[in-house]
């Protein structure tokens, strides 16, 4: 399956994705924002590069998107230069970021006026998984639109799913995060525990892999990252910070209550005021490592 697709948002998870798109056969058009090194490297590999999002939506029929948050997303869509400006009626803009519901459906609902179709496609399985092609992706929108923008989800996701009308997708997304985003406070809280206690980190984590515990963070995400003390940028503290806010907007418009995601909300925003911000947001275990005087990786003091 080949054909011309457009990208805007060349980060730490858009530029492989881009560049799964690039190996299954699609023509790529891109622009930059302020990292010209991702258009480069792209552009190596055969993508074609021009100046601002409506200069992409002018070359192409099909658009991803992929940036931090809303006003990203309101830039991009129906700035000056953003796709709107450039884009045939009938074009499909396909946004990969994780934003609030509400904002998705305003975003899809100016376009609509243009005749432009806009899917809200929230993506999950971090840099690892979007470099190989096996992100999974849930799908808010027009059923007809989703079936014609599938090929190039496909080149993107090994689970590719419609879950519903506009909005949906970014629903399902803040429900996925918060789980996510309370889960790695658990496993910060029961590793420092258990390491405080005097056992090996990788002896507790073995044992609960084989017990009721066993879960995808602490098997492959928490493994390399608190597990090793090392915190390199993955997904941010401050994106997951970002993601449990709109989760909690989204709950109190709803009346849904959310105790615990309102506790991790304020966590991860003192993991940001200690500095953490851009660290992997497993970085949280810090907190719960300093506090103990023990590091989970090592066994040893922390001071």
């Amino acid at each position: 399956m080949s054909g011309t697709v457009g990208f805007v948002g060349l980060g730490t998870i858009g530029e492989p994705m881009a560049a799964n798109l690039l190996r299954k056969g699609f023509s790529l058009t891109i622009c930059g924002h302020t990292n010209p090194a991702p258009l480069e490297r792209l552009a190596a590999q055969g993508a074609t590069v021009v100046a601002n999002p409506k200069e992409v939506a002018t070359a192409t029929s099909i658009i991803v998107t992929c940036v931090p948050d809303a006003p990203q997303v309101d830039e991009v869509c129906l700035g000056a230069n953003g796709l709107m400006q450039g884009a045939k009626p009938g074009t499909i803009v396909v946004d990969c970021s994780t934003i609030a519901p509400t904002a998705s459906q305003r975003i899809a609902a100016a376009l609509a006026e243009k005749g432009i179709h806009f899917l809200d496609a929230p993506i999950s399985g971090g840099p690892p998984r979007a470099a190989t092609g096996d992100l999974a992706i849930m799908v808010g929108g027009e059923a007809e639109v989703f079936a014609r923008a599938l090929p190039v989800l496909n080149a993107m996701g090994r689970s590719v799913t419609h879950v519903g009308p506009s909005g949906m997708g970014e629903v399902v997304k803040l429900a996925n995060n918060l789980i996510v985003g309370n889960l790695m406070i658990v496993l910060s809280e029961a590793m420092t525990l258990a390491v405080k206690a005097g056992v090996d980190a990788a002896t507790a984590r073995s044992v609960i892999m084989n017990s009721s515990g066993a879960n995808y963070l602490l098997e492959t995400w928490a493994a390399n990252t608190m597990l090793k003390d090392s915190y390199d940028p993955g997904f941010a503290t401050t994106l997951m910070q970002k993601d449990l806010g709109a989760a909690l907007d989204t709950a109190r418009s709803l009346g849904v209550p959310m105790m615990l995601t309102g506790l991790a909300y304020q966590l991860y925003e003192l993991a940001e005021g200690a500095g953490d911000g851009r660290s992997d947001y497993s970085a949280i275990s810090k907190l719960y490592q300093d506090t103990a005087n023990v590091t989970i990786a090592t066994g040893k003091s922390r001071k």
